[in-house]
C-alpha cells in the first residue's frame, strides 16, 4: 500500500474504530476479492465491535492499494459518507495508481520535474477524444522525454474519469519485426482479457491481422471508452496494425507517422529541457535548490543539450560525488567519442560523455557486468533471474548490482511487474553496442553457455513467468553468437517445440523457423520445413487449454518427417511406462498438390495475379518489391524495388504491357513490363493507404481503378472519376466482365456497384445485415468481391462467409478462410482444400482459362495449383456424414464401404451393386456376419433387409418417424433386430418372418441410441429428452443424450450428450459414478468438439474411447482423459474397434479415413 495511504488510515484509525461495523463492510470486501473467508472469520472472532474494527484495519494495512479502494467503496455503500471523506483524497490518488498500474503505464521516475505547459497541451488534446475515437501524436527527438511526459499526462483523475473510464492501456512498441509486433499485440490481448471467465478466454491470436481484429473487438466492446498508448512507434506499417477505431495516444520520433492515421491531434515535444528544468533536475539529485547550484550547473545543462536522460546521468554522478561539478563539465566538453556507426538512433556526444563518466565510477567488476547488457534488445524488459544466470550470481547479489545501476540512471526498472523487470533506454543500448562492437558475438555466446550450464538437466519450467525470456530470445542469442549447431539442436527438437508452444503459442515459434531459416537450411532445409509445417497445421490445437500432447499430434505427421521420427521414439518410450499413444497408420504421405511453389519475397506476399494471357505471374508484398515470373517454370523475369512501403496490390493491363502497383505509401505507379521502367506515378489521388488496384478487362477503354482507406474509389489514367458513398475504408474493387460496372467492398459492411460511365452509385448491398450479432460499432468487413464470367452474379466475402447475389436476392455460403478451398458454384459444395501454405492466405486467383489457381500467403510463398488435380484424392471418395462398415472376420485385412446404398469394391472404388427402394435419407446400414445380407434404416420410417447381390428386399414397417439406427440382437444367427426411432419407441423384429415382436414406448423425445448388454439381458436407450433409460431413469445430462454403451462386465453404462459430456453409471442402482469431461469448453463450445456420437469400453473395462469432434480415451476409474487424437475434419459418426482394443477406425466429416493403432513400447 502507498505510504501516504497507510498514513491516512493510521491517522483516522481511532475514528474508524469507534464508528464502523466491520461485518457490514467485510461483505463488500469479500465480494471484491480483497478479503478471504478466513480473514473475515478471524475478524468476526473478536468479542467486541471496536476490536473487530481494529482487527479489520490491521488486515488492511498489510494489503495493497486495492484494499484501500475497496474499503473506501464499502464505506460509501454502507452510508459512512463522513468517514469516507477522511480517505477520499488518497483514494483518488490510489485509484489512478491502480488503473495505470493495471494498464502497464510506467511509474514516474525517481527524479522527475514537471513540464506544465506541455502536460496541459497533451491533456487538452486528450480531452478532444472524450466523445469520439482518434489519435493524439506526441513527437520529438530521441531522449526528449516523450514517454515520461505521456505517462504523466494520464496521471490525472479527472481526465480518466471523464474521458477514459474504461482504463488506460500502455504498449511499448519500439523498432520491432512483424513477429515481435505480434508478441506485443498478444500480450496486450491477454492483459485485456484477464477479467474474462475461462470459458470466454480465447487462444492467443496467430497473426498480426487476427490480433488487430481481436483488439478492435476488445476496445470497442469491452473497453469502449479507454485509451491505448503506443510508445515509441517507428513506422507506419506498425501503426496501421493498431488502426482499430479507438482512442490512441502515440509517441514517436517521426512526425510523418501522424499522416498515416485519421483524426489526429499533434503535440510537439521540444528538442530538450530548457535551462530552468535542467537545473531543477540537478537540484533534485543533489538535494538542493536550483538557485544555489554552482556556476558550472548552467554549463552542464547546456552541454547536455537539454536531454533529460543525459542530465539524469550527470545528476546521479553528482549525488555520489557532489564536489565534481567542474570535473564532469570537462568530461562533457571533451567530445572524445566518435561514433563508428552513424546509423545510431541518437548521436549526441553529450550522452557518450555522460555514459562514459558514469561507467568510470562503477567498480571494475560491475563495469564488466554492465557491458554484458550490450546483448539486450530494444524495448525488451529482462527479469533479474535471467541476469542471475548470465552473471552466475545469487539473485540477491544481482538485485544489489541492479539497484546500483538504477541509482546511477544507467538502467531503468519496471515496477508494474513482480518481480521487477529491467531495461535500457535505447540510446544507452546504442552506446553499449558501439563500445563493445567487437565483443558482441562473444557476449551472446557467454549468455548461451551460461544458459546451457544452468539448465543442463532440463529446460526452464513453462510455468515460471521469468523464463519467458529464454523461450522468446534463446534462438536469437544463438544466431547472433554464430552457434549454428546449437541452434539446429534446439529448433529441430520436439521437446523445445512443446515447451515454447506451451508458454508462447505457435505463432512465435513459426516465425523462428522463418527468421532463422537461412541458418537452419544450411543444416537441413527439409527438416526445417517439416517442423514449420507441423506447427502451421497444428497451431490451433497448441493454443488450447488444457495443452494437448505434442507427441500425439506429431504422430499424425508423414512417416518420412523428422517430427514423426522423434514423436515415435518418445511414444514408444512412454508406452513402455503405460502411457497411451495412437499411430495413424494409413495417413496420406502424398507430395504437395501444388504444382509450383515460389519464394519471391522476404516477408508476407500480399497479392499475386496472372497476366491476361496466363503466361506470367506478378507478385508484391511486405518487402516493397514487385516481381514477375513465368507461370510454367517460376523463372524470374522482372524485379523492381517499386515503393517505399508495403505494396498491397499489383495488376496487369489488358494488353499485358503494363503493371500497376499500389502501396501503403499512398502512391499508385505504372510500370513497363518489357523495360522495367516507371511510366507514371499518381501521388495525390488518395490521402491514405491504397488497398487495391485493377484495370478494366477489355482494351476498348483502358481504366485503372484504385481504392483506399480514405473511403472513396478513383478511376484513372485516361480520365479520372472519384466514386463516393462508403463510410469506412474501401478494401477491394473490381470491374464487371464488360467493364460497365465497378464493385467495391468496404469495412462499412456494404458492397456497392457503381456505373463506370457516370461514376454514380447503381446498387448497394448491405452485407452487414446478414450478421445478426453485428452492431453500429463493429460491422462485418467486406474483404473482397468478384464477378461470374457472364457478369450476372456478384460474389463477395465477409467474416467467415461468401455471399452470392444476382442483384435481387443473396445466397450465403459459409466456409473458413484457411487453407484455400475450391467450391462448386452450382451446388454450393466444397470440392477441395488446397493444403500447403504455412500461414494466412491473402489472395487467390484463377488463371484466365480456369486451369490453374494462384494463392499468396504470409508464409512468403506463392503456390500454383492445377484446378483439376487438387480435388481428386482417391478412386473411392467418401462423402460427408458417411460411415464405414468392416468385415468382422477380416478386420485388419479388408473392409467394405457403404454410402447411400452403394456397395463398393476396395481399393478400386468400383460399384458392385446399387440398391434402390428407400425414398428418403438412409441413416444406417450394416452387413450380417456372412456378408450376404445388408440391413438399412431410413428417414422414410422403414427398415429394409436386402439380399444385396440379387436386390431382393424385405421391408419392416411400423415406426411413425425416421428410424435412427438398429442393432442385431444375436449376431451368430442374425435372427432378431432392435430398431429405434425419432418417434420415441424401440421395436424388436424377427428378421426371418419380417414380424414385429415387441413395441416399447421408451421416451417422450426421439430415441437417439440404444445398446444391449453383453449377456443379452438388458438394453439401454438415450433420448433427445436429456435422459437415458435402463431399468432406471438416468437424469443429469444438460443436453440431448446421443450415445450409450454397456461395459463388458455389465457393471457400468456410459452415456454421452450433445454438450460433449460423458457420464458413467452403476448398473446396480443407477448411481452416477464419474463424469468424463474437459475442465473448460473448447473452441466449438463443447467439452468434446461436438456431440458425443459413439462409445466403446476396453475388454478389461479400464478404458473408454469416445468420438465427437475428435477422439478421446478415458480412464474409467478416474474419469480423466488419457489421450486425444485430433482429426482433420469434425463430426465423427462412429468408431470401429478391434477385439483387442488396439486398432480404431473412423471417418470424419470431410471423408478422411483413420486407421489408428496403439503404439506399443519398443515398436509399432
Amino acid at each position: 500500500m502507498e505510504e501516504r495511504a497507510r498514513s491516512c488510515l493510521l491517522r483516522s484509525k481511532a475514528t474508524l474504530e469507534q464508528d464502523i461495523k466491520a461485518s457490514y463492510l467485510m461483505d463488500h470486501m469479500v465480494s471484491d476479492g480483497i478479503l478471504t473467508n478466513d480473514e473475515e472469520s478471524r475478524v468476526l472472532g473478536k468479542p467486541t465491535r471496536r476490536e473487530q474494527a481494529a482487527a479489520l484495519l490491521e488486515v488492511l494495512l498489510r494489503k495493497d492499494n486495492r484494499a484501500y479502494i475497496s474499503f473506501y467503496n464499502a464505506l460509501i455503500r454502507e452510508s459512512y459518507g463522513d468517514l469516507a471523506n477522511l480517505l477520499h483524497k488518497f483514494c483518488v490518488f490510489i485509484l489512478v495508481q491502480v488503473i495505470l498500474s493495471e494498464g502497464g503505464v510506467p511509474q514516474r521516475p525517481v527524479v522527475f520535474v514537471s513540464r506544465p505547459a506541455l502536460l496541459n497541451l497533451i491533456r487538452e488534446r486528450l480531452y478532444r477524444l472524450q466523445n469520439t475515437p482518434g489519435w493524439v501524436t506526441v513527437f520529438g527527438m530521441a531522449g526528449s522525454g516523450k514517454s515520461v511526459i505521456a505517462a504523466e499526462a494520464v496521471r490525472d483523475h479527472a481526465l480518466i474519469k471523464e474521458c477514459f473510464p474504461g482504463g488506460v492501456h500502455w504498449l511499448s512498441v519500439g523498432q520491432c519485426e512483424r513477429a515481435d509486433l505480434l508478441v506485443r499485440m498478444q500480450s496486450l490481448c491477454f492483459r485485456l482479457e484477464q477479467g474474462q471467465s475461462s470459458e470466454a478466454s480465447q487462444r492467443p491470436p496467430c497473426s498480426v491481422e487476427e490480433a488487430k481484429e481481436r483488439l478492435r473487438f476488445l476496445m470497442l466492446r469491452r473497453f469502449p471508452r479507454s485509451l491505448l498508448i503506443l510508445d515509441d512507434v517507428w513506422d507506419s506499417s506498425t501503426l496501421r496494425s493498431f488502426d482499430i477505431q479507438c482512442r490512441v495516444l502515440l509517441t514517436t520520433r517521426n512526425r510523418g507517422l501522424a499522416d498515416s492515421v485519421s483524426g489526429d491531434f499533434e503535440v510537439p515535444v521540444e528538442s530538450g529541457l530548457d535551462e530552468e528544468k535542467g537545473l531543477e533536475i540537478l537540484a533534485l539529485y543533489v538535494n538542493g535548490k536550483p538557485q544555489k547550484l554552482p556556476e558550472q550547473a548552467r554549463s552542464i545543462v547546456s552541454e547536455c543539450k537539454g536531454s533529460p536522460l543525459v542530465v539524469s546521468l550527470i545528476g546521479a554522478l553528482l549525488r555520489e560525488f557532489p564536489d565534481r561539478w567542474s570535473y564532469y563539465l570537462r568530461q562533457l566538453q571533451k567530445k572524445q567519442f566518435k561514433r563508428i556507426r552513424k546509423s545510431s538512433s541518437y548521436d549526441y556526444e553529450a550522452l557518450d560523455q555522460a555514459m562514459d563518466a558514469s561507467l568510470q565510477v562503477l567498480e571494475p567488476e560491475h563495469r564488466d557486468l554492465y557491458r554484458d547488457l550490450s546483448i539486450m534488445q530494444n524495448d525488451v524488459k529482462v527479469p533479474a533471474k535471467v541476469l542471475s544466470v548470465l552473471w552466475d550470481l545469487e539473485l540477491e547479489e544481482v538485485e544489489d548490482v541492479l539497484q546500483e545501476l538504477v541509482n546511477k540512471s544507467l538502467l531503468f526498472r519496471d515496477c508494474n511487474q513482480r518481480p521487477y523487470h529491467y531495461y535500457l533506454h535505447d540510446l544507452q543500448l546504442d552506446f553499449l553496442i558501439e563500445q563493445n562492437r567487437d565483443q558482441i558475438a562473444e557476449l551472446h555466446k557467454k549468455l548461451v553457455r551460461q544458459y546451457q550450464q544452468f539448465y543442463n538437466e532440463r529446460p526452464p519450467s513453462s510455468g515460471d513467468i521469468d523464463c519467458s525470456y529464454w523461450y522468446r530470445f534463446l534462438p536469437y542469442h544463438m544466431a547472433k553468437a554464430g552457434l549454428s549447431k546449437e541452434l539446429y539442436s534446439l529448433m529441430f527438437s520436439l521437446d523445445w517445440v512443446k515447451e515454447k508452444a506451451q508458454f508462447m503459442g505457435s505463432a512465435h515459434l513459426i516465425n523462428d523457423y522463418v527468421e532463422y531459416g537461412e541458418i537452419l537450411d544450411k543444416e537441413n532445409s527439409e527438416v526445417r520445413l517439416q517442423f514449420q509445417e507441423f506447427l502451421s497445421l497444428n497451431g490451433h490445437h497448441l493454443e488450447q487449454k488444457p495443452f494437448p500432447d505434442v507427441v500425439q499430434l506429431a504422430l499424425s505427421q508423414p512417416a518420412c518427417s523428422e517430427v514423426y521420427r522423434q514423436a515415435l521414439m518418445q511414444a514408444q518410450k512412454r508406452a513402455s511406462r503405460g502411457q497411451l499413444y495412437m499411430d495413424w497408420v494409413n495417413k496420406n504421405n502424398q507430395d504437395s498438390l501444388s504444382r509450383l511453389v515460389m519464394h519471391p519475397h522476404q516477408g508476407s506476399v500480399y497479392y499475386a495475379g496472372f497476366s491476361k494471357d496466363g503466361s506470367k505471374i506478378a507478385s508484391c508484398g511486405a518487402n516493397k518489391a514487385l516481381r514477375v515470373f513465368k507461370t510454367t517454370s517460376g523463372e524470374k523475369l522482372l524485379e523492381l524495388q517499386a515503393h517505399d512501403e508495403d505494396i498491397l496490390c499489383c495488376a496487369f493491363s489488358p494488353d499485358d504491357r503494363y503493371i500497376a502497383t499500389c502501396s501503403s505509401d499512398r502512391k499508385v505507379k505504372l510500370w513497363s513490363v518489357e523495360q522495367g521502367t516507371l511510366i507514371r506515378e499518381f501521388g495525390e489521388e488518395h490521402e491514405e493507404q491504397i488497398n487495391h488496384c485493377q484495370f478494366t478487362n477489355t482494351g476498348r477503354r483502358v481504366l485503372l481503378a484504385t481504392c483506399s482507406n480514405d473511403k472513396f474509389t478513383n478511376t484513372k489514367p485516361t480520365s479520372q472519376n472519384t466514386m463516393f458513398g462508403h463510410m469506412e475504408p474501401v478494401n477491394h474493387c473490381c470491374f464487371s466482365p464488360n467493364d460497365a460496372y465497378l464493385a467495391t467492398s468496404s469495412s462499412d459492411g456494404t458492397l456497392k456497384l457503381f456505373e463506370v460511365s457516370s461514376a454514380n452509385e447503381w446498387k448497394s448491398i448491405d452485407v452487414n445485415s446478414f450478421f445478426p450479432e453485428s452492431d453500429d460499432e463493429i460491422k462485418a468487413i467486406v474483404k473482397c468481391s468478384t464477378w461470374s464470367a457472364d457478369g450476372s452474379w456478384i460474389i463477395c466475402a465477409a467474416r467467415n462467409a461468401v455471399f452470392v447475389s444476382d442483384f435481387v436476392s443473396v445466397v450465403i455460403l459459409f466456409f473458413v478462410f484457411f487453407p484455400p478451398k475450391l467450391w462448386n458454384f452450382e451446388t454450393s459444395k466444397k470440392k477441395a482444400e488446397c493444403n500447403g501454405h504455412l500461414s494466412w492466405v491473402h489472395c487467390v486467383q484463377f488463371s484466365p482459362d480456369g486451369s490453374f489457381l494462384l494463392s499468396s500467403s504470409d508464409d512468403q510463398t506463392i503456390r500454383l495449383w492445377e484446378t483439376d488435380r487438387v480435388h481428386t484424392s482417391s478412386a473411392a471418395a467418401l462423402k460427408r456424414d458417411s460411415d464405414v462398415l468392416f468385415s468382422q472376420i477380416e478386420f485388419e485385412q479388408s473392409f467394405t464401404l457403404s454410402v447411400c446404398l452403394k456397395v463398393l469394391e476396395v481399393p478400386s472404388g468400383k460399384t458392385s451393386q446399387m440398391l434402390t427402394g428407400h425414398t428418403r435419407t438412409v441413416h444406417h446400414c450394416q452387413f450380417t456376419d456372412d456378408g450376404e445380407t445388408l440391413i438399412t434404416s431410413s428417414e422414410d420410417t422403414t427398415v429394409r433387409v436386402w439380399k444385396w447381390r440379387t436386390g431382393e428386399c424385405l421391408v419392416l414397417e411400423g415406426h411413425k418417424e425416421p428410424v435412427r439406427k438398429f442393432q442385431l440382437l444375436n449376431k451368430s444367427t442374425s435372427s432378431h433386430l432392435f430398431s429405434w426411432s425419432f418417434d420415441g419407441t424401440v421395436k424388436v423384429w424377427d428378421l426371418n418372418r419380417g414380424q414385429m415382436l415387441q413395441d416399447l414406448e421408451c421416451h417422450k423425445g426421439a430415441v437417439l441410441s440404444c445398446d444391449v448388454s453383453s449377456d443379452g439381458r438388458l438394453f439401454a436407450t438415450t433420448s433427445a429428452d436429456r435422459t437415458a433409460k435402463m431399468t432406471f431413469l438416468l437424469k443429469g445430462h444438460e443436453d440431448c443424450v446421443r450415445s450409450c454403451r454397456f461395459s463388458w462386465d455389465n457393471k457400468r453404462l456410459a452415456t454421452g450428450d450433445d454438450n460433449g459430456e460423458i457420464r458413467l453409471w452403476s448398473m446396480l442402482d443407477g448411481a452416477l459414478l464419474k463424469i468424463c469431461s474437459r475442465d473448460t469448453k473448447d473452441s466449438m463450445d463443447s467439452f468434446h468438439g461436438g456431440w458425443v456420437t459413439d462409445l466403446h469400453f476396453s475388454p478389461d473395462n479400464g478404458v473408454l474411447v469416445s468420438t465427437g469432434g475428435y477422439i478421446k480415451w478415458w480412464s474409467v476409474e478416474t474419469g480423466e482423459a488419457l489421450q486425444t487424437f485430433y482429426t482433420m475434419g469434425a463430426n465423427l459418426k462412429k468408431m470401429h474397434v478391434s477385439a483387442d482394443f488396439t486398432t480404431f477406425v473412423t471417418v470424419d466429416s470431410i471423408g478422411i479415413l483413420y486407421v489408428l493403432k496403439k503404439v506399443e513400447g519398443g515398436s509399432v
